[in-house]
C-alpha cells in the first residue's frame, strides 16, 4: 500500500482540520482530492508528504509508518509541486537549478556537487514538460504557467515513488491549464510514472487518465473511491453545499449549479 491513513485525526489549536480520515491508496493508482476551502486538502498532502504527524490515528506512507521511521529518508520519496514550495524558491535561482536542487532536498543552490546524470535527467525533465528551452531563464522570470510546470519537473526529479500535486492549475489561464493538463494526462496514462495524488477545487482539471476520487468536506472524507462511483451530482453537491449539475464529456469532467 502506497499510503494508508487511518483515523488520522489533526487538531490545531482546539481547532479539529482532519477528523478521524481513513483512506488507502494503492501503487498504479491516480487520486483526486476535491472539496472546498478549509476541507483540509493541503493538509492531507501534508500528511501525505511526510510533513506532518498526526495527532491522533496513524499514517503510513510508502511502508513507513509517520512518528517511527526518519522522514528525512522518507521525503526524497515523494515529489511534491505546491504554492507553499513555490514561494520558498529564490526568484533568481535559474530553472535548471530549480530542478536540480530537488536532489539534496533544497530550494536553492549553495556548494552542492552535481553529476552529468543529474545535469542530463533535470534537462529531461524540463523537456517533458515544454519548458527546456527556458532552463537557463530565471524562475522569477517565467509565467505563472511556466512556474507551475518546471515545479513538477522538479518534483520528479529524484524518480519519487509518490507524486504529490497541490492545486497544480491555480492561477492559469485556460491556454494554461489546458497545456499543464495535457502534460499530466501523458504522466497518467506512463505506467512508469509514481502513484499520483492531485488536490483541486474543479473537476474540469483533472486529468485525464485519473482513476480515483476522494471529496473532503469539513476534514472529513465525505466518499472515496472510483471516480465514476464519486463523481456524481448527489456526492459532489453534498460536498460543496450547492446543487450542481455533473457531467463527462469524453474523459473530462465538468460540474455547474443547478438553474
Amino acid at each position: 500500500m502506497v499510503l494508508d491513513l487511518r483515523d488520522v485525526t489533526i487538531r490545531r489549536g482546539g481547532t479539529t482540520i482532519l477528523d478521524s480520515v481513513s483512506w488507502t491508496v494503492a501503487d498504479g493508482q491516480r487520486w483526486v482530492v476535491l472539496g472546498p476551502n478549509g476541507a483540509g486538502k493541503t493538509t492531507l498532502l501534508q500528511i501525505a508528504s511526510g510533513r506532518m504527524h498526526p495527532t491522533s490515528g496513524t499514517a503510513t506512507v510508502l511502508g513507513c509508518r509517520l512518528g517511527a521511521v526518519d522522514v528525512f529518508e522518507l521525503r526524497p520519496r515523494v515529489g511534491v509541486a505546491s504554492a507553499a514550495l513555490a514561494d520558498r524558491i529564490p526568484p533568481t535561482e535559474s530553472v535548471l537549478d530549480v530542478v536540480l536542487t530537488a536532489a539534496y532536498g533544497t530550494t536553492g543552490r549553495w556548494r552542492e556537487a552535481y553529476e552529468a546524470l543529474d545535469h542530463e535527467r533535470a534537462h529531461a525533465l524540463l523537456d517533458v514538460f515544454g519548458v527546456g528551452e527556458l532552463a537557463d531563464r530565471t524562475f522569477g522570470t517565467l509565467s505563472e504557467g511556466e512556474r507551475k510546470r518546471a515545479q513538477i519537473a522538479r518534483a520528479l526529479m529524484t524518480d519519487p515513488e509518490l507524486l504529490l500535486l497541490d492545486e497544480p492549475a491555480a492561477g492559469l489561464d485556460l491556454g494554461g491549464r489546458e497545456e499543464l493538463l495535457q502534460a499530466l494526462t501523458e504522466l497518467a496514462n506512463d505506467l512508469r510514472s509514481p502513484v499520483m495524488v492531485l488536490v483541486t477545487h474543479h473537476v474540469e482539471e483533472i486529468p485525464v487518465g485519473f482513476t480515483h476520487a476522494l471529496l473532503l468536506r469539513a476534514g472529513r472524507v465525505h466518499a472515496a473511491g472510483p471516480l465514476a462511483d464519486v463523481l456524481t451530482p448527489q456526492q459532489l453537491s453534498e460536498t460543496f453545499g450547492i446543487e450542481l449539475v455533473v457531467e463527462q464529456h469524453g474523459q473530462r469532467w465538468s460540474a455547474r449549479a443547478l438553474g
